[in-house]
């Protein structure tokens, strides 16, 4: 309530030092060459209603209603009017300066005032500039309404593309405890001597997830550390029916990239393949540079199979590197009878 009586108080205040500035200028236009002080001082003080009233039906009234509008013919015809009006209006004010002020002694008459169409220019002209700076304003504040509009709509993207992220990991995450934990529950029921190291290496990841996987951007030789664990969980609990083959060419070991970037793919590899020729056989190619990413991960499988249970998971993952990497990414997927392999390139820079 005060911000408001506040703001409405100091334009008003601006308003009336503008046109008391208008009245000075008006006197001292008037004084060109005439020392009636009396004739300028009531000239002037007539002149400048008829100025205020033409200048704020212009901005308040034909500007923004009929020319913002893009009204053209109302503009047209009510700006005739307005004209008309002022020009009566002056026409007045002269001719009753001249009956009742200078009691029709034309020699009082200032010589600037004299002029009729010197009036005119100088009333138009104070017109003409404040409705000018008035459009200049318009537009500024329409720019800055539009630049704020556009900014909350980038934030409101944003926290939606965010929302997006955090959710895909949440999907990711039951999906690797529920392998891990199906992993220890079989080799408890073996009393296998693999249990502990399982459960360790399973509270190493766990902490991964729930501490790193929560930031932006992680190290890229932590992500390759967290690969190396998942995997000897997975050698564990298939033993001597798996072959890997898993093998980087890092250039920046302190590259950052998002997390858990590359395990969707593993994951998938051990969940869906097929043992096939008495292995499940997978191959995992990373190479990094400052510039780019290449992944290839490949794993046997029949062919029917893997593409009916591979679905959901693998569209999660392109919605991830959709919002992560925006037209600087390239997901290929190549299949043959008994293999399934993605090709993913993704340029940093």
């Amino acid at each position: 309530m005060f911000s408001n009586w506040f703001q409405t108080t100091k334009s008003l205040l601006l308003h009336c030092f503008f046109w008391i500035g208008v009245w000075f200028f008006f006197v001292y236009f008037f004084s060109y060459n005439s020392n009636d002080t009396v004739y300028i001082t009531w000239f002037s003080s007539l002149l400048l209603p008829i100025t205020l009233l033409t200048t704020y039906i212009t901005i308040y009234v034909l500007i923004p209603k009929y020319l913002l509008t893009k009204k053209y013919a109302q503009l047209f015809l009510y700006g005739f009017y307005t004209l008309a009006m002022s020009v009566y209006l002056i026409t007045m004010a002269i001719y009753g300066s001249f009956i009742f002020i200078t009691k029709l002694d034309i020699a009082k008459v200032p010589p600037m005032g004299r002029n009729f169409i010197f009036i005119l220019i100088l009333v138009y002209l104070i017109v003409a500039v404040i409705s000018f700076v008035y459009i200049l304003n318009h537009n500024f504040n329409v720019q800055s309404q539009f630049k704020a509009l556009e900014n909350k709509i980038l934030e409101t993207n944003l926290q939606i593309k965010q929302q997006e992220l955090n959710y895909l990991k949440k999907q990711i995450h039951p999906h690797f405890l529920f392998n891990t934990l199906n992993t220890i529950y079989g080799l408890s029921l073996k009393k296998s001597e693999y249990t502990p190291d399982v459960i360790l290496k399973l509270s190493n990841l766990l902490d991964y997830i729930l501490y790193q996987v929560q930031k932006p951007k992680v190290v890229l030789s932590e992500e390759v550390a967290h690969i190396h664990e998942y995997i000897d969980l997975e050698k564990i609990r298939f033993q001597d029916r798996l072959k890997v083959d898993f093998t980087t060419t890092i250039e920046n070991e302190t590259l950052l990239i998002p997390p858990m970037l590359f395990l969707p793919f593993i994951e998938n590899a051990f969940k869906h393949g097929n043992i096939i020729n008495h292995f499940l056989t997978i191959s995992i190619r990373l190479q990094a540079t400052n510039d780019q990413l290449t992944f290839y991960c490949s794993n046997s499988a029949y062919l029917k199979e893997q593409e009916s249970s591979t679905g959901i998971g693998l569209e999660n993952i392109k919605k991830r590197l959709a919002l992560l990497y925006p037209e600087r990414h390239e997901l290929n997927i190549v299949t043959t009878t008994d293999n399934f392999a993605i090709a993913l390139e993704i340029k940093l820079k």
